[in-house]
């Protein structure tokens, strides 16, 4: 008589069988910008170089033969970061489940959904960031509570960087370098309320040292360790900020920088750096990502042009194979009509105007749940759970001179 019960083996295999496309579409899905930019899987090696011509060749002339001149190439160099996410499942649950796929598969979707979101929103967090990891600046500490400040520093407060359960280290402003408390030495910080009111956090845990105006608070393990992201490349904010991917800024290796110097949003802004980015590269924007400050200022600016599409760009899938669209509102550029999207993890403040073929996450290999013991599960020590593994190892190639950013707007 055959077993009717599952082995922990089955169990691994239906936990990829039924959650793989489910994943891989909330990770294609999670916000427009990750589901629209280039996607690898095949990243391997210490590291990937990239040529960059930064010049034409200089033999040209008229008249007589021109003397030869070679052109100048910069050579980026992308490394990979280590993201993560860990969800834990309660053993009996699963046993619970043994005689009964549908029990397990409900039993386990809202943990694995969960988990994926959490390290989407924490992957969407580190792109539109410096790759410092830092989430936030104090303004001032009072007990438990944390208050931030919201101007001032190149990391103001910002409600989507902050959830309730984050772990969070603190980074000493003396030095920069110190963690006074951090969830990798087993002080770190959890986050129990946000008051986006009045720009403050409660804090759960004990506070080692003393924290003051001008600390930064820090996605735990994640100081100087996140993917680079668009404020850094971009904006050039970034743990060195004077290079991005090992090339030195420059007039043929920045994006478009236009600050608006407290002026609201309009067409004519809008046009100014769409041009300007289409003389620097030869291609206009087709994707504009804003605010929701600056979208919904944007939605009354054109309010007798809104067009609301759905539009999916062709060959634009998922691992999975699973199509990916979204809506939005569009804006006519010299080129045609470039889609307009909110995104909450953009300041206030700001507009990025971006070619999503000229943005590229390399993944290493087998991104994803984590398998390579043979199970998904791994039995925890000292409890009565197992828990799953999701994540690898990728980086973020932001080619700057295709793309532009306005900040400074009014809000």
């Amino acid at each position: 008589m055959s077993d009717a019960k599952f082995r922990m083996a089955d169990l691994d295999a239906l936990f990829k069988i039924k959650y793989e496309k489910l994943s891989e579409n909330v990770y294609n899905s999670a916000n427009v910008l990750l589901g629209r930019v280039k996607k690898s899987y095949d990243f391997t090696g210490k590291q990937l170089n990239i040529a960059i011509p930064q010049s034409f060749s200089g033999g040209v002339g008229s008249g007589k033969l021109p003397k030869p001149n070679r052109a100048n190439y910069g050579e980026a160099q992308i490394t990979s970061k280590k993201m993560y996410a860990v969800v834990q499942i309660d053993r009996e649950t699963i046993k619970a489940a043994l005689n009964d796929e549908g029990a397990f598969v409900r039993a386990t979707k809202e943990v694995v959904k969960k988990g994926v979101e959490s390290f989407m929103r924490n992957l969407s967090r580190a792109l539109f960031n410096d790759g410092s990891g830092i989430i936030a600046e104090v303004a001032s500490v009072s007990g438990q509570e944390i208050t931030l400040k919201t101007s001032g520093t190149d990391h103001p407060f910002k409600e989507a960087n902050l959830e309730e359960r984050d772990m969070i280290d603190v980074l000493d402003a003396t030095d920069g370098v110190t963690l006074l408390n951090s969830a990798q030495a087993g002080t770190g910080l959890e986050i129990d309320s946000v008051d986006d009111v009045n720009k403050k956090i409660t804090v759960v845990g004990s506070i080692s040292g003393t924290i003051a105006a001008g600390d930064k608070l820090v996605m735990q393990g994640s100081h100087k360790a996140d993917p680079d992201g668009l404020k850094g490349v971009l904006q050039q904010k970034n743990r060195d900020a004077s290079k991005s991917f090992n090339i030195v800024h420059g007039r043929k290796w920045e994006a478009v920088q236009e600050a608006a110097s407290s002026a609201a949003i309009s067409t004519d802004l809008l046009n100014k750096v769409m041009l300007k980015i289409k003389k620097k590269c030869g291609k206009s924007p087709n994707l504009i990502v804003t605010s929701f400050k600056q979208y919904e200022k944007i939605l009354n600016l054109l309010e007798d042009k809104k067009q609301y599409t759905v539009p999916t760009r062709a060959g634009l899938k998922s691992k999975s194979g699973a199509d990916i669209s979204f809506t939005g509102v569009e804006f006519m550029s010299v080129d045609g009509p470039i889609g307009i999207f909110p995104e909450r993890f953009v300041e206030d403040d700001t507009i990025y105007l971006l070619n999503d073929s000229h943005i590229h996450m390399y993944h290493r290999p087998d991104f994803g749940w984590f398998d390579d013991d043979g199970t998904v599960f791994l039995r925890e020590a000292n409890s009565d759970s197992y828990e799953a593994r999701y994540g690898g190892y990728l980086e973020c190639y932001i080619n700057p001179c295709f793309h532009g950013v306005i900040t400074g707007l009014s809000v």
